[in-house]
């Protein structure tokens, strides 16, 4: 039984001084739970200048290949984030026997596959808790707590910042990019927001959500992506009057033809647990046939949030070295599913549109969704202006491939002064 288990740390940014602060604060209860004394032994981080008096100098480096190399370390936590030199730095702790422990989502959903089949091979650990849903335990559940379960549904809510912007827009009436703007002050967003607001961030947490649900190997470019930019006041009031909330949504569903994985805003019905979630926190939402249905709620970001799912991976690992149970936890994805395009999907739609307020014109607009199949549930119409009306739609369940053929047709009438928005709607 090993007495000694090294930490390595990869990282010392924000998340990276969280995993260390839990670590040094917490050293003697993990020891007493693992049974083994657990210690950090080097972090790396290339800007020296963060390290300030919070880490001893004999546990500094600025290299990340003295950790990935150091005879002492057992497990590699990398907090570093993107794709490269993480990939490279990970498969080379993984090639060294480390154990690795890892936050990274864009690397998970694009390459863990490959890793996850490294690190069987090399009979070691390759957690990644913190991935998705920042503090709060989802992945776990899913491989171990829920195995019982057929997952027929994984939808939730899991990036904080278009979540903030979202309930700024709704609460207070902001407009989004003065919301976006406030995100970016308070740090909830960065100087750069694309990732969050057009979505990416949350298509690598649902691909690999959604591998662990349906044992199928998803990765983030097969996942259909819209952002919340084209959102507007007029779609949150529309909404609400119709007993919806609108969310970015990350969505997974299994059925017979395949596996249907997206992220894009959604109408959702205000009652649902969901459409309750605000500010930046994130919630997932779970349908299992024996479970039933089951939420998970908590922070989705910030340092000691993440940093807890960290030391929880850290410490698993940690009693899986104490007990020689190393290489236990096999990557889930043992089977081939087909995944969906979005011309495959079907779904529920909103639709605003400025039309010509005279007779006739919900007649010629009908009749294009009629050919194409596409039934309408209900129309308004809203805010008549001179000889202008702005109508407000809602369809039953249609095939994606259909519905965009209909909105070709109607862009091109003579009685359509423009499409304003499509947001699909989730029940």
């Amino acid at each position: 039984m090993k007495k000694d288990i090294g930490i390595g740390i990869l990282g010392f940014g924000t998340v990276g001084s969280g995993v260390y602060q839990i670590l040094s604060a917490k050293a003697s209860k993990l020891a007493q739970r693992v049974g083994a004394d657990v210690r950090v032994v080097l972090v790396a981080e290339k800007a020296q200048e963060l390290f300030k008096d919070k880490v001893p100098v004999e546990k500094q480096s600025g290299d990340a290949n003295e950790v990935i190399n150091h005879p002492d370390i057992d497990i590699v936590v990398e907090v570093i984030g993107g794709i490269e030199p993480a990939y490279t730095f990970i498969k080379n702790a993984l090639e060294n026997g480390k154990h690795v422990v890892t936050a990274n989502k864009a690397l998970m959903a694009s390459r863990g596959g490959a890793l996850l089949e490294l690190a069987e091979r090399k009979g070691v650990d390759l957690f990644f808790e913190a991935s998705v849903g920042g503090g709060i335990p989802i992945i776990r559940p899913l491989k171990y707590c829920l195995v019982g379960n057929t997952i027929s549904r994984v939808m939730g809510i899991v990036n904080g910042t278009t979540n903030y912007i979202l309930t700024k827009m709704v609460d207070e009436g902001m407009p989004l990019d003065e919301a976006l703007k406030e995100a970016q002050e308070l740090g909830f967003a960065e100087a750069d927001p694309t990732a969050d607001v057009e979505g990416h961030d949350a298509a690598a947490k649902i691909a690999i959500l959604a591998s662990i649900a349906f044992n199928s190997r998803v990765v983030a470019e097969q996942v259909y992506t819209e952002g919340i930019m084209d959102i507007t006041q007029t779609d949150i009031a529309y909404a609400k009057e119709m007993g919806y909330a609108i969310k970015l949504l990350a969505l997974a569903k299994e059925d017979e033809d395949g596996v249907d994985v997206r992220v894009h805003p959604a109408m959702i019905p205000a009652d649902h647990p969901l459409a309750q979630v605000s500010g930046v926190m994130n919630a997932i939402f779970i349908e299992g046939d024996a479970v039933g249905e089951v939420m998970f709620y908590g922070p989705g970001a910030g340092s000691l949030p993440a940093a807890s799912a960290i030391v929880g991976d850290v410490f698993e690992v940690a009693l899986n070295i104490s007990l020689n149970k190393v290489g236990s936890a096999a990557c889930s994805c043992f089977e081939s599913k087909k995944v969906k395009t979005i011309d495959e999907v079907t779904s529920r739609y909103y639709m605003r549109l400025e039309a010509a307020d005279r007779p006739g014109v919900l007649a010629k607009i009908s009749q294009v969704f009629g050919e194409d199949g596409v039934s309408i549930e209900s129309v308004i119409q809203k805010n008549t202006r001179g000889d202008g009306a702005e109508l407000v739609f809602g369809f039953y369940m249609v095939k994606e491939k259909n519905f965009r053929e209909s909105l070709k047709k109607i862009e091109r009438l003579d009685v359509v002064n423009k499409i304003c928005n499509v947001i699909r709607v989730e029940e």
